[in-house]
């Protein structure tokens, strides 16, 4: 099998021209050196050499990570991240070579949309996540709060109290915007309980109830916490297990994803075909840093694609809630 190293090319220097000449470099080279991908195309008898466009490229249904090691050349994996399940039907596995170069990807895809990480306090509200082993968020958020410098930056398990007091001494410090980060309901639970003045501060959700409380839209949650925080918007990170890459809101609904990622929308009853912007289906993922896995996932996502960005509507008709989404409407 060919290294990965002879792709040569620089993620951070994709942009518009050549993200195009890139994936289907990358196309081609997983095709060939991921096993699992390669028995997928010829069970689709998919003649690899003839595509030379983004859109007739097969994506792996991401199920395939909840049964197979999804890797691409040889090696032995550094750690696993695993991905949470409320129903029982298994877990997504995805196998990392090298957790640094994961580390350093989620820090180039945040500061790409907001600025140096030591600009921030970090307050993590992640109970769900740091109760079991191998969360890819809660390894983002443990680099996240060691790079942001602050004496303040940490997780905060089941101490709101605490919380609250440090966010209260955080904001004496003008040097650093706060930032509170937490999965729904751990963030419904605090907006719940004589809830904190978070004016001046961002707050990020995650997604996910875990079971814990009733599922409910992005806009629903959204509504009850500004109300509670006292601020005029929730940014929201759209990221899981299978991929290196994150997308961002900037408080609206409508998330932007950096520029080594690509969105695309298919027809839900027909995987192989493209639904038109503003149109609603399911999401396709190409992520350019899963260059040791694979880089073109169908997501259980649904949503729709925008003139400049797209927007998460939760999860398909028969598929188990899991991790970072909402129920549609």
């Amino acid at each position: 099998m060919e290294n990965s190293k002879s792709l040569n090319f620089n993620i951070y220097s994709v942009n518009a021209t050549n993200f195009t000449d890139i994936a289907l470099r990358l196309f081609h080279f997983q095709a060939v050196n991921n096993l699992v991908y390669s028995d997928y195309l010829k069970y689709l008898r998919v003649d690899c050499g003839r595509i030379d466009n983004v859109k007739d490229i097969p994506f792996l249904p991401i199920s395939f990570f909840k049964s197979k090691q999804v890797k691409t050349g040889e090696w032995d994996a550094h750690i696993v991240f695993e991905s949470s399940s409320t129903t029982g039907t298994g877990v997504s596995r995805h196998e990392v070579r090298d957790i640094s170069v994961y580390l350093h990807h989620a820090t180039r895809c945040f500061e790409f949309f907001f600025g140096p990480l030591s600009g921030y306090h970090f307050f993590a509200l992640l109970p769900s996540y740091l109760e079991r082993n191998n969360s890819s968020l809660v390894a983002m958020m443990d680099s996240f709060i060691k790079q942001s410098g602050s004496p303040f930056s940490g997780f905060y398990l089941s101490d709101l109290e605490k919380l609250k007091a440090d966010i209260a001494r955080a904001k004496r410090d003008e040097s650093k915007q706060i930032i509170v980060w937490g999965v729904s309901f751990a963030l419904l639970d605090l907006a719940e309980n004589n809830p904190p003045d978070l004016s001046n501060c961002l707050v990020f959700e995650t997604g996910g109830m875990k079971g814990r409380r009733r599922e409910m839209t992005r806009q629903e949650l959204h509504t009850i916490l500004k109300k509670a925080f006292g601020i005029s918007a929730i940014y929201s990170e759209y990221g899981m297990t299978e991929l290196f890459s994150q997308a961002y809101t900037r408080g609206s609904s409508i998330f932007y994803a950096p520029p080594w990622m690509k969105i695309m929308v298919r027809e839900v009853g027909d995987p192989f075909t493209w639904v038109k912007q503003g149109k609603p289906g399911g999401l396709n993922i190409i992520d350019l840093a899963n260059v040791e896995s694979v880089s073109f996932i169908e997501t259980e996502d649904s949503g729709v694609l925008l003139a400049d960005g797209f927007e998460v509507n939760g999860r398909l008709d028969n598929s188990d809630i899991r991790g970072c989404n909402l129920m549609v409407e």
